[in-house]
This record gives structure tokens, sequence and C-alpha cells, in this order.
């Protein structure tokens, strides 16, 4: 039973900041987050990476805060939320069309639609469905975009899956690595996740050298 007490928590807590949302909602919390992050745009704004990495890093103990999670229900309920969040928002998209993007007042999320696109056309849908994941903002709009502009349900499906898994999971395992091997490791949480979320930008960064140097090689035959 929710106590008095335990319920004032779990309404104080602050959506943009992991350990709070980890401290309040635990193991399921993650589930939910990564479900409204990829599936549904209002959840645009949150803390997805620094979520997954965070929570790993607190299946291992080593937390000076006490906070501790198991690493098996964690790994289940990241990918499930990350797998049935993308394919929600790409059935989503395919119904409403672009009619949820345009109601939209927000530059942020409108910007992230136009990259989305952008991504789609130049990458191919594989490509893109994969790299998306690990930029923000875009993977909450891809999906549903990806269904307005009729990507095809079984191509998405099997690369949202592809990339679902390698983000969630490695995310997640990998805040479990370096909390295993660096004692009472949140108390450089701060740099850490900053180091995680250009780390998870490297994909893509890869993706676009990749392209301009073939753009060059062409201009230059």
């Amino acid at each position: 039973m929710t106590t008095p007490t335990h319920l004032a928590a779990q309404l104080a807590v602050n959506v943009l900041d992991a350990h709070s949302l980890l401290a309040a909602f635990g193991v399921l919390g993650v589930g939910v987050v990564m479900f409204a992050e990829t599936g549904l745009l209002i959840g645009f704004f949150l803390p997805g990476d620094t979520l997954l990495f965070t929570a790993g890093l607190l299946c291992t103990g080593s937390s000076e805060q006490g906070l501790h999670l198991s690493l098996g229900p964690l790994l289940v309920s990241a990918a499930v939320g990350a797998l049935a969040g993308a394919q929600v928002g790409y059935l989503l998209g395919r119904k409403a069309g672009g009619a949820l993007l345009a109601r939209s007042r927000s530059k942020k999320l409108r910007e992230g639609a136009q990259r989305a696109e952008e991504l789609l056309e130049r990458y191919g849908h594989a490509k893109a469905v994969v790299l998306a994941r690990f930029v923000p903002v875009v993977r909450t709009v891809l999906n549903p975009m990806a269904g307005a502009l009729g990507v095809p349900v079984r191509t998405f499906t099997l690369w949202q899956v592809v990339g679902g898994l390698v983000w969630s999971l490695g995310l997640t395992l990998g805040g479990y690595a370096l909390g295993s091997s660096i004692p009472n490791v949140d108390r450089y949480l701060l740099p850490l996740v900053a180091l995680i979320v250009v780390l998870s930008l490297i994909p893509l960064l890869a993706e676009v050298l990749r392209a301009r140097r073939a753009t060059r090689a062409q201009e230059e035959r």
C-alpha cells in the first residue's frame, strides 16, 4: 500500500532528473519513460540517455545514496518500453499523418521533425530508424514521421527493434559496467552523463562523415 509520504515523494519527482525519477518509480519508471519518450510526442523532453545509464549504474549497489535496482528486470523494462513506444509512435503517425506534428507549438519538436525527415531521405529507412535512437528529440519524432511517410511496417519494425535493443541495453549495460569497476561512481555522475550523451551521438556523426566523404569522392570523379 502506498503511504502518504511515498505518494508525496512521487508527486514531487523532477521528471528532468534521472536520479529523481529512479528514486520515485524504480525499474517500472524506466519502462514508462522509454515508452513516453519514443512513442508519445509529449515525451520528447524526457532524459532517456541519462536515465538508462544512471539506472544501469545503480544496479551495482555502489551508489552512496543507497538506491539499488535489479539488473534483469531493468533490462526487460527498458527494452519493452523502448520497443513498444517506437511501434506505437509509428502506428499513431500512420493513422494521423503529419497532423500530430503540425499541431505542435514546440519549436524544438518541429526542428526534430525536420531532422527526422532529413535522416529518412538521406540514409534510407533502415539506417535512419537505427541512428535516430541515439539523437534526443529525433528518436521521439522519427517514429510518427516514419508512419506518416509510409515506411513499410516490416522494415520499420525490424530496424526499430535492432536500434532499440542496441540503444536501451547498450546504455544500461554501459552504466552497469562502469559502476562495477569504479567505487562510488555516482560522485562523478554529471560529467559521466555529459560523456554518455556525446558518445551516443558517435554513430550519427560517423554516418555523416562517411556520407560527406562519399559525396566528395563523387565530385572529384
